[in-house]
């Protein structure tokens, strides 16, 4: 399931993003900058936010075959579908959000993930420790991590929902060069 509020699609589409939050919180910084994000993109790119995130099963190899859950049918599609990806994730116990890493245990046997430009937006800069296990992660399951396009938003304790992201000169700028990084490695990618 994707959410389609994020961004207004213009009729060339060049890109299609999907931006995936960690978090499940309603009122979450990570999703507040994936939201942001979206809304800085250029108008010719197609940025959806998955919100199937509670939705997917917890991962069990056993339910992984031929005919996985719905959820994973649909998330692998979004996957499939997309040019690259922007993931947010905040940290918990020094490490990944855990609904983030069940979605990404699910994508590890199918063929949509390998090779997809992916971009870490991280909304903490003491959120150290999940997003170097975000990066191992995501290197063992084949992804093709955009360094550059790779930041940290020092977003801790400010409270800023999109707007509050868009309306900050600095954290629009950076979120814009980070699009503009994401957007040609995926044209690199071919």
């Amino acid at each position: 399931m994707v959410s389609p509020l994020v961004r207004g699609i213009s009729h060339d589409i060049s890109m299609r993003i999907l931006a995936i939050s960690g978090s499940l919180r309603t009122r979450s910084s990570n999703t507040a900058l994936l939201i942001a994000a979206a809304r800085l993109a250029p108008p010719n790119w197609e940025v959806m936010l998955y919100d199937g995130l509670s939705g997917l099963p917890h991962f069990n190899p056993d339910m992984d075959t031929d005919r996985p859950p719905a959820p994973v049918l649909a998330l692998r599609e979004q996957i499939r579908s997309c040019q690259g990806l922007l993931l947010s994730s905040p940290e918990y116990a020094r490490g990944v959000a855990g609904a983030l890493k069940n979605a990404l245990d699910w994508l590890v046997s199918g063929p949509e993930f390998p090779g997809k430009p992916v971009a870490l937006i991280n909304a903490s800069q003491r959120a150290i420790s999940a997003d170097a296990h975000l990066r191992v992660t995501l290197k063992t399951m084949s992804a093709q991590l955009v360094e550059a396009a790779s930041i940290t938003l020092p977003l801790l304790g400010r409270n800023l929902d999109a707007d509050g992201i868009i309306s900050d000169d600095f954290l629009s700028s950076q979120l814009r060069a980070a699009l503009d990084c994401l957007g040609r490695a995926i044209a690199a990618n071919g």
